[in-house]
């Protein structure tokens, strides 16, 4: 088999890569996913897109995925259930309140229609809180959440249609290279040559790297998501509602609730079974910020993967050492948000075109360099 570029990872980043890669005209484009599509970590995401970031790079290439996200309809076919509800950050100490000022103003001036609130607006936004010790919000009405399944699913179609071949059940298993020039792809079913590897292997992408001799440094973390019964009177418009001090967050789901928070003690690895060695942490967050959570019964949950890097941003680009070997990877959290916009911009790096926003700072090579890049509005 021959693809003139192979995109390993068939998630949001993959299937969003080869759709606008096939979508621009490029011929050939194979996607190889070892399991079934959006079957790794994002399936497993809360669903929450946003432009509320720290880093300029972040907003951008979260606002531009909110555009996509909003024709998402009109250009695939899918109904990707998107609820324009808003994100809406609590913030109990003054350090959050300075940063998510500073955040705020530089939102504003990037064309995201953000703004501080104060406690009693955000009560009235999201009823289920407490503004016992809360000083200020956050809040951005173009926010929301969606289903990341849908959108997997709807680019990967839409991919087919443009002339991409995606392979599932098929496992990469080493990257041929001659010289420092890749030459092929072997799989579990067979070789595919080829010159252009763009890796969107989400937490599986250091050893994807490694076969290239490219150090992709992202490390999996497990993150648990619980869904409760159904829950009387929530608002339509509930926005995804975090507690930024405690991490704890919710939004609808169906008739009830989603609902997850970071786990400190977790430890990195590929484990993705559930535990309950988490919710007393999680009970005490309600208790402190919406003690009506408290009285909600479990009915299920899941565990899935971030990919972790060392600054929590993620890593795109191209290598340098190896031609050709792109990478889109290493998201921490926010790259089911990310997935249109960093399709975009792959598209462009392959193509040789300038991307709508210069992703240069976000290079694997920046750790080498000692210039991290840290988002704090992370979850």
């Amino acid at each position: 088999m021959h693809a003139s570029v192979v995109v390993i990872g068939g998630g949001v980043m993959g299937t969003s890569i080869a759709y606008h890669l096939a979508r621009a005209g490029v011929r050939d484009v194979v996607l190889v996913e070892r399991d079934e599509l959006a079957s790794g970590s994002t399936s497993k995401a809360a669903g929450g897109v946003r432009a509320q970031f720290s880093d300029e790079l972040n907003i951008q290439l979260g606002a531009r995925s909110l555009e996509a996200f909003g024709r998402f309809r009109d250009e695939t076919g899918y109904d990707i259930g998107l609820h324009r509800v808003g994100y809406l950050f609590l913030l109990s100490t003054p350090e959050e309140v300075a940063g998510f000022e500073a955040g705020v103003r530089l939102q504003n001036a990037l064309g995201v229609p953000s703004r501080m609130i104060d406690p009693a607006e955000a009560q009235r936004l999201s009823p289920l809180i407490t503004t016992d010790g809360l000083l200020a919000a956050a809040f951005s009405p173009d926010d929301g959440h969606c289903t990341p399944e849908s959108v997997v699913h709807g680019y990967a179609a839409a991919a087919r249609e443009y002339g991409a071949r995606l392979l599932r059940h098929n496992d990469v298993t080493g990257i041929e290279l001659h010289g420092d020039r890749i030459t092929a792809v072997t799989t579990t079913i067979g070789r595919i040559a080829t010159d252009t590897v763009i890796c969107a292997a989400g937490p599986w992408s250091r050893t994807i790297g490694a076969m290239v001799g490219v150090d992709l440094p992202v490390v999996p973390l497990r993150r648990q998501i619980a869904v409760t019964e159904p829950v009387a009177g929530l608002p339509p418009q509930l926005p995804m509602t975090i507690d930024f001090t405690t991490s704890l967050y919710f939004h609808t789901e169906g008739p009830g609730l989603l609902l997850g928070m970071s786990d400190p003690d977790e430890r990195p690895g590929f484990a993705t079974d559930t535990h309950d060695r988490w919710i007393p942490r999680l009970t005490e967050a309600m208790e402190h910020r919406a003690p009506a959570l408290l009285d909600l019964r479990r009915t299920g949950g899941w565990a899935g993967l971030y990919e972790v890097t060392p600054d929590h941003n993620a890593l795109i680009g191209e290598a340098t050492s190896v031609s050709r070997f792109l990478y889109a990877t290493g998201f921490s959290g926010h790259g089911f948000l990310q997935g249109p916009a960093v399709g975009e911009v792959i598209r462009d790096l392959y193509l040789g075109r300038v991307p709508f926003v210069d992703v240069s700072p976000l290079s694997a090579g920046r750790f080498m360099a000692d210039a991290p890049r840290p988002e704090a509005n992370r979850v």
